[in-house]
This record gives structure tokens, sequence and C-alpha cells, in this order.
């Protein structure tokens, strides 16, 4: 392999405590390089819940030293003889939450043959804390540099400003996805649970898609100005109305739930939906198992289910529909410098709904 000019350096968790604003900046080794490589010179990494859980070991132990960031944006500066996706040295590229898949490569893969690699049973290799199918080991955004297999590139729209596109990457396609699944467009009423990261995604992307009403649902009144300016035609607080889910019920075709804790109030969520409506659950709790409100699900035929990511055909639907809708990401920049302050700010809270980091060098 030729060497190249620069250093993959980047921010690395070196145990759980990285989480509290302890990454330590080190040099790494990516992936050994094949012709189906694409090195990317990143100018933009997203924050996203998922990083905070994995630096401090909250989905399971995390494999340290690891360098997280799954919401990058950047320059190709090389590219293999053998890539896809028609991209050439100098192009805006971006790579989301995963990385490599069998693709087909260890035997029949039906799910990489339909076009839904986030699934593929044989290998789904995330952008961080995963090994690819050659051994070396997958680091993320948190970084100068980025190494990926061209199938997960994804050119970036000229139109989508790249702070704007890099959380779409990650945070955009886990809500878009379910709402295009589950048939999200006119005559669809929806709901979304938590207006963070992803909740003001998934008002968005459900108006871009020509919801009839999109309800954002959250616990305090704070966020209701926030949600009705994303496009929420109505906004349920919880804590501010007791009767909340009977003053709502049998009001939606679709919820998609972005909230992660065990203890949120699933029956009362599911009275909201008509029969046969769909609730999708997003979030992953560390704190413990949902329970699974059988006679709520029974006697409506309410559908209950979960979503992940989306693959690489589908997030470049998404950044089209984007580019056409006018969705602009509600972000914030961070200096990719000051990347162990903005996490401690993401984890209580802070961000207003998305931060990213920006390598001003």
């Amino acid at each position: 392999m030729a060497a190249t000019s620069y250093k993959f350096e980047g921010w690395m968790g070196l145990d759980a405590k990285a989480a509290e604003g302890n990454m330590v900046w080190k040099e790494f080794e990516p992936k050994p390089w094949e012709e189906t490589d694409i090195d990317i010179k990143i100018t933009h990494s997203g924050i996203c819940g998922s990083d905070l859980h994995t630096l401090k070991s909250g989905w399971g132990p995390t494999v340290y030293p690891c360098c997280v960031g799954h919401e990058i944006v950047g320059i190709a500066v090389r590219v293999g003889s053998k890539t896809e996706g028609n991209i050439k040295v100098g192009d805006r590229v971006g790579v989301g939450a995963q990385n490599d898949s069998c693709q087909g490569r260890k035997g029949d893969c039906e799910a990489c043959a339909s076009g839904l690699e986030q699934y593929c049973p044989n290998t789904m290799v995330g952008t961080y804390n995963s090994v690819h199918l050659n051994g070396g080991n997958s680091y993320g955004g948190y970084a100068l540099y980025h190494r990926a297999p061209s199938h997960f590139v994804i050119k970036i729209p000229n139109t989508i400003p790249p702070a704007i596109a890099a959380p779409m990457l990650c945070g955009g396609i886990t809500t878009y996805s379910p709402l295009r699944h589950n048939g999200c467009g006119p005559g669809k009423t929806v709901g979304i649970i938590g207006v963070g990261g992803l909740g003001h995604f998934g008002i968005m992307f459900a108006k871009a898609l020509g919801a009839d009403r999109v309800v954002a649902i959250s616990r305090k009144a704070n966020k209701r100005e926030d949600a009705l300016k994303l496009g929420a035609d109505a906004y349920i607080a919880t804590d501010d109305n007791k009767n909340w889910a009977k003053d709502n019920s049998r009001s939606l075709d679709l919820i998609v739930s972005t909230v992660s804790s065990s203890k949120m109030p699933i029956i009362d969520y599911i009275s909201l939906l008509k029969t046969n409506g769909s609730f999708v659950q997003l979030g992953a709790p560390e704190d413990g198992a949902l329970s699974i409100p059988a006679f709520s699900l029974i006697m409506k035929r309410v559908k209950f289910g979960g979503s992940l990511i989306g693959s690489p055909s589908e997030i470049r639907e998404m950044l089209q529909l984007a580019a056409e809708k006018n969705v602009r990401t509600w972000v914030e920049e961070r200096s990719m410098k000051d990347a162990n302050q903005a996490i401690v700010d993401m984890g209580v809270g802070k961000a207003r709904y998305r931060y990213v980091l920006v390598n001003e060098q």
C-alpha cells in the first residue's frame, strides 16, 4: 500500500470516562486500504446520541480505543481504482452510521441484495467500534481523515451546506426511513415523540413527505414554539395535561418514538393510534427493556416495531428530498478542537438540536 501524505488522527475514547469529556487526541491506524475504498478529508462531523452511548459503554462493552462520529462530511482525497458511485477526488461526500456490509461477499444475503444493507445478517459494520471484513478496525469522524468502502460513501448535493448535511446522515435517516417505510404522506396523521436531535428531523421529514397533520409530543411545554417552527401542526406537553391521552385518543395513523427510556408511558402513547396504526421505536434505552402492551395492540390491530438507520440508496433519496423541500437541520457548529466540551454539552441536553464539529485547519 502506498503511504499517504496525511495522518489519521482524532479524538480517541480510552475508557468509559471519555464520555465525561476525557477523549484524547491520538493517531490511529485506519482499515487496510483496498481499491474499493475512499479516503475523506473531514470538514464536518455531527455529534449523535449514539456517540455518547458508545463512549461510556452504555449499550455493551466498547472496544477501546474508540474514535466516534458517524455523521461525516468532507472532501474525497483518495479514490480507489475499483470504487462505485462515480466519486472523484475533490467531490464533497458523506458517510453515515454504517461503513460496510457483506454486500453478497459471504454468499447470498437477501438484505444486501434488496438494498437493505443496514439489516445485513452477516456483517453489519458500524462506522466506529466495529471490525471490517478485511480485519481492520473502524474509526469514526471526530478526526482529520476517514477511510470507508465506496459503497457507503454518499455524494452530498451542492444545495445542502455541509454542516446541515452531516447530521442527516444518521439523525436524519433514522427518522426518514421509518416514516417512508410506514407510508407517511398525504392523508396520514403522524406523531413524533421527543423534540430533540432525532425528533426535530422527524417533524421536518413528516411534513416534507406530505403528511396531513404532524403532532409533536414532549413532556414539557418549553419546546412548543420550536416544534411549531419546525412544521408541527400541534403540540402535546404530557406533563401539563393529565388528560392528554384521552383528549387525543385515536387521532394518529403513525407514531415514531425517538426517546430512550424504558419508563415511557407506552400504553398512553398506543392509545393515540387509530385502528391499524403503527408505533415505531427508534430510541434504544440503556435503563431496561420496553414492555409490550399486548392488550393495547390487540384491541386495535396496532403494529409495534422498530427501525435502524437507512441504506445508502435511502440516504440518497432523503438528501434529494431535503434539497427539493429545503429541509434544514437546526445546527450549532463547534470547533473540532473543542469536541470534549461539545459532548459534555450534548449529554446535558444543551443542543438545539444538533452539534456539528468543524475542522478549521
